[in-house]
């Protein structure tokens, strides 16, 4: 979605000040597996995602990599208390197709906090977006059998399973991917 219709579908801005506040906006191409951050690394931009789709995940101590989140097209992408606080990522983000995204520092969304009130509740209504969602993770994870948690993805993300390999999916939900597996042929079986 491009950066000043996703802006005006949530707060609407005078045309001068959203002229404004998209220039201080970068536009990047990312190529496909491209990391955005790395762990320990200080993330210093905040993303839009325009076209494609991204994650982010960790490291277990034997290596394997757990999804945390997808991103796709018309969510904001960072390891957000890396950027709010400004202290070393537990996570790494990347971007899991060619895409393209728009990103913004912490100082220049700081200043466009400053400057336009309609910015700060652009902020918040993020915000409060960003919290129910990890809530509902939360609440997914924790109270869901691994078939709702399936659904529960399915809904947040309609076309995630042709976008990404299972084993990140299969992270993501907290389950094997042999787990997710039966999901997916028990679902395809009662589609028959």
């Amino acid at each position: 979605m491009k950066l000043p219709l996703y802006i005006q579908s949530i707060v609407p801005f005078p045309s001068e000040e959203l002229e404004d506040i998209i220039s201080y906006f970068e536009k990047e191409t990312v190529q496909k597996n491209t990391p955005l951050i790395k762990e320990g690394q200080v993330c210093s931009k905040l993303y839009l995602v325009e076209k494609g789709v991204g994650r982010s995940f960790y490291l277990k101590e034997d290596g394997k990599e757990i999804t945390q989140w997808f991103f796709v097209e018309g969510q904001f992408m960072s390891s957000i208390e890396s950027f709010f606080q400004q202290n070393p990522s537990l996570y790494y983000l990347e971007m899991l197709e060619d895409s393209v995204v728009y990103s913004i520092t912490r100082e220049n969304l700081d200043l466009l906090f400053a400057r336009y009130h309609n910015m700060e509740k652009l902020g918040r209504l993020l915000s409060t977006e960003m919290l129910t969602r990890v809530v509902n993770k939360l609440n997914a994870i924790q109270f869901q059998t691994a078939r709702e948690r399936y659904d529960y993805m399915l809904n947040e993300y309609p076309d995630i399973v042709n976008r990404v390999a299972l084993g990140y999916i299969a992270s993501y939900l907290g389950m094997t991917q042999e787990t997710l597996s039966r999901i997916r042929k028990a679902e395809t079986r009662n589609r028959s």
